[in-house]
């Protein structure tokens, strides 16, 4: 579909005939590193991370001092081979120089200044150290603190009382933290400088000292002690056990997972996506922003990688390559042990052709923009696995879900034997692969068939299929010669449903869109007949335009055991989208291309909360209606990690939480994808608890098929 105007945007809500780019900028997305531990460590306490000057990244242990060698590795510090053999009691990183000092239980030292730093000192006497820019080293004990200048004594001095949390260094002062006061060296001297309660953590920015607590966090002058920023509790996590100034950003460390503070909400790094457990006992960064986060068992990194959005695609179309085609389909793979590549095996699924379907469509979309030859292939060789659907079972017309080699699957009462040798096929086919069959056939149509015989291939498609459901009265009919749970699009079936009951629309637009596509392919009247037919005498089209702010919850309308208005389906909206484009695209004439685009308008308003790149990219193939913002969103926050990771957010206090609802909607605002489980099109992106356990991955094609669509409608150059 081509428009007529051009109109260069970044951001914001673009509609009618207008073209909206917006440049295929680099920009930043964070992903999870997460260190592999040498077997010594298993049991060990892990204590501290520093990085030094160098980048090197250093974890103090009771066991020893680690350090990075490989970045997603640690390993003794065997270096300088004498300090190897010795166990540090503290370590720390001088204050602008990122020199790495050691305290050790009767030395202190660093490796910099050619080695000439160093002072014994009576055993067991200190258990931290500091280094200011000046050179002055603080060494901390339960009962006393030394001062030097390098190597030359400059005072003793008593420490505060209380029970001592931590102490730091800023802008050339030294800090003591106890859990109810802030204290301060001046003129050797410890100096109150705030006194509260419950008091976990600081950080320094500018002229303030922000304050982490059991109970949330604030900040003080830190020369007057006054509170300048009120206590916030309303946190992912207000359990503070660490908070650090990263240049402009703020991080907290909690008793369940770490948290950044951005302008108008929390980014929340939690989970096994992102850490090897929740409790966040340090954190440090190095040069480049990244930022590590220690448990008492792990070292966890956020790193932020710089990529395009086509950079992005590229790896997510050789992964579904190497690791998720099976016979032509592209399945989420499954794992033996969390998150094992090694142990991954395919599975197949009750919507094989819906998911591929959304890949086929994204390859048929980068022909369409790049002439690409391999995208053209790849399209055949999944279309192959849906002409066969046709073929593996011996109905007339009747698809199968799916089929896998005999022995595969057990005791399944969806599956049958094939006719053909050593094969099973699936059966109880409904409208979710219809729909996806549709899709297939409408995007090669319009994109990759050039010769006469693949217009017929993809022609007989649709007809043995829309002529089996004609024939059989409006109905999928399997092979026990009953219809098919969901196969159902007879109007006795369809106008059962009160208008309230989203299967009346849907059902009557997945049958007209059929009826358009079969008679675009196929030429055969009885095509057009049926769908006006449909459309006239039964209502189909006013089904099609009852509003979707008509949709409620009704218990009233059970289908086979399903409460038909129970809640939000939000399969039926992946239907929705996809079958939008197909009903405008085939429409018989304008004035039903014009309904059609007020149809998708109306279903595209009301799903923008949920920043849909599918659902903003089908919207605009229609109606010209997007918002680039969310697209946007959607593309440059999907996932790089396709894991299915278990996810918690309802314990958060940051989130606005909603009233209960129809929709399903949880909260405010969106959530990024980062602290949701990786799921489909058809799920709950509002849902806020999900238990994936890093047994899955999912391929990507749910990314792929948005792109391909922008860069096609030109939304992103």
């Amino acid at each position: 579909m081509k428009k007529e105007f051009y109109l260069f945007v970044s951001i914001g809500l673009i509609s009618m005939n207008l073209i909206a780019q917006a440049i295929d900028a680099p920009f930043k997305q964070a992903v999870s590193v997460k260190y592999t531990l040498p077997d010594e460590l298993k049991d060990a306490q892990l204590k501290k991370v520093v990085v030094d000057y160098n980048e090197i990244v250093y974890v103090l242990t009771d066991k020893g001092l680690y350090r990075d060698y490989n970045e997603n590795e640690l390993s003794k510090d065997l270096f300088y081979r004498l300090l190897a053999k010795k166990i540090p009691v503290d370590i720390t990183v001088q204050e602008r120089s990122g020199y790495l000092y050691y305290l050790y239980a009767d030395e202190f030292l660093t490796n910099a200044h050619a080695g000439t730093i160093y002072k014994y000192f009576p055993k067991n006497e200190y258990q931290r150290i500091l280094v200011n820019k000046e050179d002055q080293v603080l060494l901390l004990g339960n009962k006393k603190a030394t001062l030097y200048l390098r190597t030359q004594k400059l005072s003793d001095h008593k420490v505060p009382k209380g029970d001592f949390v931590n102490a730091y260094v800023y802008n050339k002062k030294f800090y003591y933290l106890t859990s109810d006061a802030i204290y301060r060296l001046e003129n050797e001297d410890w100096k109150a400088v705030h006194k509260s309660k419950d008091l976990t953590a600081i950080t320094f920015r500018h002229n303030e000292i922000l304050v982490g607590t059991k109970d949330g966090f604030y900040a003080v002058d830190m020369y007057k002690g006054q509170v300048v920023l009120e206590k916030n509790n309303k946190l992912p996590a207000p359990q503070i056990t660490e908070i650090r100034q990263v240049g402009k950003q703020l991080w907290f460390g909690s008793e369940n997972g770490a948290f950044l503070q951005e302008p108008d909400r929390y980014r929340y790094f939690s989970g096994r996506r992102w850490l090897d457990q929740n409790k966040v006992i340090d954190i440090a960064n190095d040069g480049k922003g990244d930022i590590y986060l220690l448990t008492p068992t792990g070292l966890n990194k956020v790193k932020y990688i710089t990529q395009t959005l086509a950079k992005k695609t590229k790896k997510i179309e050789d992964d579904i390559r190497k690791y998720h085609m099976r016979f032509g389909w592209v399945n989420e793979i499954r794992y033996t042990r969390p998150g094992d590549m090694t142990s991954a095996h395919s599975k197949d699924n009750d919507n094989d052709g819906l998911w591929t379907s959304l890949y086929l469509g994204s390859q048929a979309f980068k022909y369409a923009t790049t002439g690409e030859e391999l995208a053209k292939r790849y399209v055949w060789e999944s279309f192959e696995s849906f002409e066969r659907l046709l073929t593996v079972n011996p109905l007339k017309g009747f698809p199968a879900r799916t089929f896998e080699r005999r022995g595969i699957v057990f005791n399944h009462e969806a599956w049958r034997p094939s006719k053909e040798k050593e094969w099973d096929w699936k059966g109880t086919t409904s409208t979710d692969e219809y729909i996806a069959y549709l899709f297939v056939a409408s995007v090669m149509d319009e994109f990759i068939v050039q010769t006469t015989e693949e217009k017929k291939r993809i022609a007989d498609f649709i007809d043995a299929i829309m002529t089996h459901i004609i024939e059989n009265d409006y109905y999928f009919v399997d092979v026990d010669g009953k219809t098919t749970r969901w196969g159902r699009w007879n109007p006795e079936y369809v106008n059962w449903y009160a208008d309230h009951v989203s299967d009346k629309k849907l059902n009557s637009a997945h049958l007209i869109a059929g009826l358009q596509l079969a008679y675009h392919l196929t030429e055969k009247k009885i095509y057009k007949i049926e769908a006006f037919k449909m459309m006239e005498k039964h209502g189909y089209l006013d089904n099609i335009m009852i509003p979707m702010k008509t949709m409620r919850k009704t218990m009233e309308f059970v289908h086979m055991g399903d409460i038909m208005g129970d809640n939000w389906n939000h399969s039926d909206d992946e239907m929705s989208f996809l079958t939008y484009w197909i009903l405008h695209k085939y429409a018989f004439n304008d004035e039903l291309k014009q309904k059609y685009e007020t149809v998708t308008r109306d279903h595209w308003e009301i799903e923008r909360p949920e920043k849909d790149g599918l659902w903003e990219l089908c919207t605009y193939g229609v109606s010209g209606d997007i918002d680039i913002a969310s697209t946007l969103f959607f593309l440059r926050e999907f996932n790089i990690d396709l894991d299915r990771y278990s996810t918690k957010n309802s314990h958060r206090k940051d989130l606005e939480f909603l009233p209960d609802n129809f929709r399903g909607q949880t909260t405010k605002k969106l959530l990024y994808p980062g602290e949701r489980e990786m799921h489909r099109h058809n799920t709950n992106p509002f849902a806020l608890d999900q238990g994936g356990g890093q047994m899955s991955r999912l391929a990507g094609d749910e990314y792929l098929l948005p792109y391909w669509m922008a860069r096609y409608y030109k939304i992103i150059e």
